[in-house]
């Protein structure tokens, strides 16, 4: 039973990570285009806001992985969110 809790924590950290990852396309596609047009900012500003509630969950739990894994990802989804601002203001 041990080693499949370690597999399943494995995985689940990596998992972090991965998610946190798959905002750098979205990244890459506006400023490549100069636009962010398509790209919806309830839906990534939804995104950043669960993802701040689940650092704070974190901390308040001592979770050091989950912290470290949501702020690479609310890093990431504050990136396109900041990107759809500035692009729509233009």
């Amino acid at each position: 039973m041990d080693i499949l809790k370690t597999i399943i924590n494995v995985v689940f950290e990596c998992g972090l990570f991965v998610n946190a990852l798959l905002f750098i396309p979205q990244i890459v596609r506006i400023v490549r285009e100069k636009s962010s047009r398509g790209v919806s900012l309830l839906t990534f500003f939804g995104f950043w806001v669960i993802q701040l509630f689940v650092i704070l969950h974190a901390l308040v739990s001592n979770d050091y992985w989950l912290l470290i894994g949501y702020s690479i990802s609310f890093i990431a989804c504050g990136s396109v969110v900041v990107l759809i601002l500035i692009y729509r203001k233009r």
